[in-house]
């Protein structure tokens, strides 16, 4: 297949995955459509019983270098109707693996290299659940990839390496009791709660030569009526850290805070911290082969420094959990706005046609070579 079939196939793709976006968890077509494509294709493949992905395999070894996409999209307000939209740009990194997968079938290759189309990365739990159910069996090497905003990264720059931020979501409910407006003696308020939660955020102090933030993401309180004092709520909490260790202190914090908080106004709360995802654990080695690949395929001035951002991705979870394992997610620069998570994200679509070109050339380059260590 020559180039030019290649980007209108990757096109294709994007345009399928972009107009037929899913959840997390609930990606059942596009895993299908995976599967099918995989099975016409004579690719070897396999699903799960009890979740969505699809794990696709080419080469021969004893060895694997693995790639993983995440499939999944969020659900959001898009011009007034709430709907899945890849506003992450994941219908992005599906279709440049795939492109990846074109130019590498038919190559001779020393090692395995293993697709994993994983589900449910916007809410924490997709890696988690593909480790458990043994997609890192064999793994040496993990490579990802990834538009990036245009603030960090324009359309034409390549950087080897993505050193995520360490992020923590909290769900709780406030559990008070309702009032009348003239008899505020009698309730107990869950907004005056609410208010002290979110001063409570902004109390919170770690060193301030690192990097950290706390906010309150979600305030919901409706007694019914106007003259009357609501007494249940709900909230969220979104925190962030570049720093794992730094994370886990901000935690500590918000858990005596909440506590404190509960103890002072005598209402029932509770709260779980529903996904907590890991800061990056970037390999050097990985690093640096990706970066030796994209300087050999685009030239010097394509190669852009390892992006530094404060936003989260559950890839790091497959490197918490298997440490030997080498990772670095590859950034695409794609004139990326207004921003990843905006309804109205859009990028220059030629970002798809470098990002299958620098996956494939980096997993060739891992493929074809017998230590990886040896890599400058």
């Amino acid at each position: 297949m020559d180039i030019k079939q290649r980007n209108e196939e990757i096109l294709k793709w994007f345009n399928h995955f972009h107009t037929h976006a899913e959840i997390s968890w609930q990606e059942f077509n596009t895993t299908k459509t995976l599967a099918s494509f995989f099975e016409a294709q004579g690719i070897t493949h396999y699903t799960f019983e009890d979740v969505t992905g699809v794990i696709a395999e080419i080469g021969e070894g004893e060895e694997v270098i693995a790639v993983r996409a995440d499939i999944d999209a969020l659900w959001q307000e898009v011009d007034g109707v709430m709907q899945a939209n890849h506003s992450c740009g994941h219908d992005a990194n599906i279709s440049m693996v795939l492109g990846a997968m074109l130019e590498l079938r038919d190559m001779p290759l020393q090692k395995r290299i293993r697709f994993i189309f994983q589900p449910a990365e916007e809410t924490g739990g997709g890696a988690l659940a593909m480790v458990e159910r043994g997609v890192m069996q064999d793994v040496t090497h993990l490579f990802g990839v990834h538009l990036r905003p245009q603030d960090e990264l324009p359309l034409g720059k390549i950087a080897p390496a993505i050193y995520h931020g360490a992020g923590a979501f909290l769900q709780g409910t406030i559990k008070g009791a309702d009032a009348h407006g003239a008899r505020p003696h009698q309730g107990k308020n869950a907004i005056d709660v609410l208010v002290a939660i979110h001063l409570l955020t902004k109390t919170v102090y770690i060193n301030p030569a690192e990097t950290y933030s706390v906010k309150v993401t979600k305030m919901v309180a409706d007694g019914g009526s106007v003259n009357i004092i609501p007494g249940a709520a709900q909230f969220s909490l979104d925190v962030r850290a570049q720093k794992n260790e730094v994370l886990d202190q901000l935690i500590a914090k918000l858990e005596h805070g909440l506590q404190s908080i509960q103890a002072q106004y005598e209402i029932d709360m509770s709260w779980d911290w529903d996904d907590i995802t890991p800061g990056a654990e970037v390999a050097e080695e990985a690093l640096q082969l990706a970066a030796a690949t994209i300087t050999e395929t685009f030239g010097e001035e394509v190669l852009a420094p390892a992006i530094v951002t404060p936003g989260s991705d559950d890839f790091h979870f497959y490197t918490i959990k298997c440490p030997h394992v080498k990772a670095a997610m590859i950034a695409i620069g794609a004139n990326l706005t207004p921003g990843l998570h905006h309804p109205q994200m859009t990028f220059d679509h030629h970002a798809l046609f470098d990002g299958a070109t620098a996956v494939a050339a980096t997993l060739r380059k891992a493929a074809t070579i017998k230590q990886l260590e040896t890599v400058n």
